[in-house]
């Protein structure tokens, strides 16, 4: 099974897991103490700009994150984060571009809600797989067209075997992730029973 339909699959058994419809169990949002979480949001989105990502963008994604359910409207992320709906709009529309979070419709409803997967960060890492591959033949063209005998093309081949080495690791480690993640998800299930 290739990386892209991996990742189908474990989105499609994301959402059978968390139906996003809160229950009663799922409001301990209500109960935690609001100045704390907030606090968290905010030292995560400030750790996610320093590694690269949009301020905004980050604070929706660190909300989301933190919300039980992983999945909330517009209105309720412009609450909790004291934004406008335009913020919160600009953020959700780089969040989706870049596939870490899903638009959906609330049901019997015209609002929007939106989801944060739980394996957002082993598709982020899928998604560098990719990149390398695109990466490694931009260099393997430099190194043909610097030379591979001269000191760039010996800096740039030693660029290209990096990533092939770390695309071939890449590849083993998320399998291992897989089936460590699967050990948990059915320890979280024997817990809940």
């Amino acid at each position: 099974m290739s990386e892209q339909q991996q990742q189908s699959a474990d989105r499609t058994e994301d959402a059978a897991q968390d139906p996003g419809d809160v229950t009663p169990e799922d409001k301990r949002d209500e109960k935690r103490d609001v100045e704390a979480v907030s606090q968290f949001v905010e030292r995560f989105a400030a750790q996610l700009v320093e590694a690269g990502m949009q301020r905004m963008s980050a604070r929706v994604f660190a909300c989301l994150l933190a919300s039980d359910s992983g999945v909330l409207t517009s209105a309720e992320l412009g609450e909790r984060l004291q934004v406008s709906p335009a913020a919160v709009s600009g953020a959700i529309r780089y969040l989706s571009q870049v596939d870490m979070v899903s638009r959906e419709r609330e049901p019997g409803s015209r609002r929007d809600r939106y989801r944060v997967h739980s394996d957002q960060w082993y598709e982020a890492m899928a998604r560098r797989d990719n990149i390398l591959t695109r990466w490694e033949g931009t260099l393997r063209e430099g190194v043909e067209s610097l030379g591979e005998d001269s000191p760039a093309g010996r800096r740039m081949s030693e660029t290209l075997v990096f990533f092939e080495f770390l695309q071939a690791e890449l590849a083993g480690m998320l399998q291992r992730w897989r089936e460590h993640r699967d050990k948990l998800r059915a320890e979280y299930g024997d817990a809940a029973r």
